[in-house]
C-alpha cells in the first residue's frame, strides 16, 4: 500500500493522493502539467523561441552575438531587450566583422533582421556575412591550428609561470554540449539561398533622407527620427511588442546599426569637441525604451575613437547595457612587437549589463586579445612570453610592464614593477 502523504489538508485531497498512488504504484507527488495560464503559456512560448536560452543566473532569455566566445564573456549571450556598444577599431576592419557575426547568427536560427547603415546598403551587407560551419568543420579547424602551434606550446609549458596555471581556462574550441552558438567561415560566403529565405528589413539612410518633408524641429537629427520611426514601425506592426497575444510563434528581432554617430548621420560629435551629445543620447535612451517592451536585441557599432569629448563617450556608455571595445594592432607600435605577434589586437569588456541586479557585473577576465586566423576570430587570453628574448627592445620590455598591472586577478598582483617584470 502507498504511503499517505501527510501534507494533504483535506480529506478529498489527501484520498486522491493515495489512489492514485495505490493505482500505479508511484510516489503521490507527481508533477502536473503546466496550468492553462496565460503566463505560463507566454513563458513556455518564449523559452521555445529557435537560438534562445534562459540564462542560468538571472533567468533573462538571451541570443547568441555570433561568436560562442564573446558569449561566453558576457554571462552566456546577449539579453533579449538590451543594447551591445561595439567600440570600433581604428580602421573598422573587426568590428564590422562582429557586425556580421551578429546579422548571420539571426539568418540561421530564423530571427528578423534590421539593419540600418549610413555608410553601405543593407542589401550588400547581407551578401558579405560569412557562411556557417559544420561541426565537423569547426573541430578539423581547431585541430589543424593547435597541431601548428604545438611544438610552441609544448616548449612554453616548462616555462610557463605558476601564476599562469591557477588563472581560469577560456572554451577556446566548439564545447559539444551547447549548441547555442554557431561558428563561421570568415573566408566564404552565406549561400545566397539562406539570404533569401531569411525575412530582413533595411534602413538605408541616403535613400530615406531623400523623402524629407515638413520635419518638426527636434532635438534629435534628421537621420535618428527616422531610424527611430523605423524601428518603432517594425515593432509594433510585426507583433514585437508582444501585442498579439493570440500569435502562437514568437520570434526574435535582431536590430544592427552601422557607424552610430559618425557624420553620415548627420551627427557632429566626431568632428568638434563640443558637438551637440544631446541628439545622440536622447536616440539611446528612446531606443533603448522600444527594445526593453519588445522581444528583440540590439547591437551597434559607434567609432568612438573619433570623439574628442571624453565626455560624450561616458554618456554613451551609461546609456548602452553591454560595452565591448576593440583595439586593433594595425597602424600602432604593438603591429611590429615581438610580444604581441600571436594577436591581431585587444578586447575590452567596458560593462556587463545589470539584470535583476542593483550593481553591475565585473567580467573577471580582463586581459584579452583576438586574433583572425584563416576562417575563424577567436578570443584568447594574453598570454605575455614567460622570458623576454634578446631580440625584444628596451623600450618593448617597458612598455610591456605598464600594461601587466591591468591584467586580471593573479597577474597584476606579482608583476608591479614599472621598469621590468618580476618572473
Amino acid at each position: 500500500m502507498a504511503a499517505v502523504a501527510t501534507c494533504g489538508t483535506g480529506a478529498g485531497s489527501t484520498g486522491s493522493m493515495v489512489a492514485a498512488g495505490g493505482k500505479n504504484n508511484v510516489t503521490s507527488f507527481q508533477r502536473r502539467g503546466p496550468r492553462a495560464s496565460g503566463s505560463d503559456s507566454s513563458y513556455s512560448r518564449l523559452v521555445s523561441i529557435a537560438g534562445t536560452r534562459p540564462s542560468v543566473r538571472n533567468g533573462q532569455l538571451l541570443v547568441s552575438t555570433g561568436l560562442p566566445a564573446l558569449d561566453q564573456l558576457l554571462g552566456g549571450g546577449l539579453a533579449v531587450g538590451t543594447v551591445l556598444l561595439i567600440e570600433e577599431d581604428k580602421y573598422n576592419i573587426y568590428s564590422s566583422l562582429l557586425f556580421k557575426y551578429f546579422l548571420a547568427e539571426g539568418i540561421i536560427n530564423g530571427h528578423t533582421l534590421l539593419v540600418a547603415s549610413a555608410k553601405e546598403d543593407p542589401a550588400d551587407i547581407l551578401q558579405e556575412l560569412p557562411a556557417p560551419l559544420l561541426d565537423d568543420n569547426v573541430k578539423k579547424d581547431f585541430d589543424e591550428d593547435a597541431c601548428n602551434h604545438k611544438t610552441a606550446e609544448s616548449n612554453i609549458k616548462m616555462k610557463i609561470a605558476w601564476r599562469y596555471q591557477l588563472l581560469p581556462k577560456m572554451e577556446a574550441g566548439p564545447v559539444s554540449s551547447s549548441r547555442f552558438g554557431h561558428y563561421y567561415d570568415a573566408s566564404k560566403k552565406m549561400p545566397q539561398e539562406l539570404i533569401e529565405a531569411s525575412k530582413w528589413h533595411g534602413f538605408f539612410f541616403p535613400e530615406k533622407s531623400s523623402s524629407t518633408l515638413n520635419i518638426e524641429p527636434c532635438s534629435l537629427t534628421h537621420g535618428y527620427i527616422k531610424l527611430l520611426q523605423f524601428i518603432q514601425n517594425i515593432i509594433y506592426e510585426e507583433g514585437f511588442d508582444g501585442s498579439n497575444p493570440q500569435k502562437k510563434q514568437k520570434n526574435i528581432l535582431r536590430i544592427g546599426i552601422q557607424n552610430l554617430g559618425s557624420p553620415l548621420w548627420g551627427d557632429d560629435i566626431c568632428c568638434t569637441e563640443n558637438g551637440n551629445s544631446h541628439s545622440l543620447t536622447k536616440f539611446l535612451y528612446v531606443l533603448r525604451g522600444l527594445l526593453r517592451t519588445s522581444l528583440s536585441a540590439c547591437m551597434i557599432t559607434m567609432p568612438t575613437h573619433l570623439i574628442q569629448n571624453k565626455a560624450i563617450i561616458s554618456r554613451v556608455t551609461n546609456l548602452s547595457d553591454t560595452v565591448v571595445g576593440l583595439e586593433s594592432f594595425i597602424g600602432s607600435e604593438r603591429e611590429t612587437n615581438p610580444l604581441y605577434k600571436d594577436y591581431h589586437g585587444l578586447i575590452h569588456i567596458r560593462q556587463i549589463p545589470r539584470l535583476n541586479n542593483l550593481i553591475y557585473d565585473v567580467s573577471d577576465v580582463k586581459d584579452l586579445a583576438f586574433k583572425l586566423k584563416r576562417k575563424l576570430f577567436t578570443i584568447e587570453r594574453l598570454h605575455l612570453p614567460p622570458d623576454l628574448s634578446d631580440t625584444v627592445s628596451r623600450s618593448s620590455k617597458q612598455d610591456l610592464a605598464e600594461p601587466s598591472k591591468l591584467l586580471g586577478p593573479g597577474c597584476g598582483v606579482m608583476a608591479g614593477g614599472k621598469k621590468h617584470l618580476d618572473f
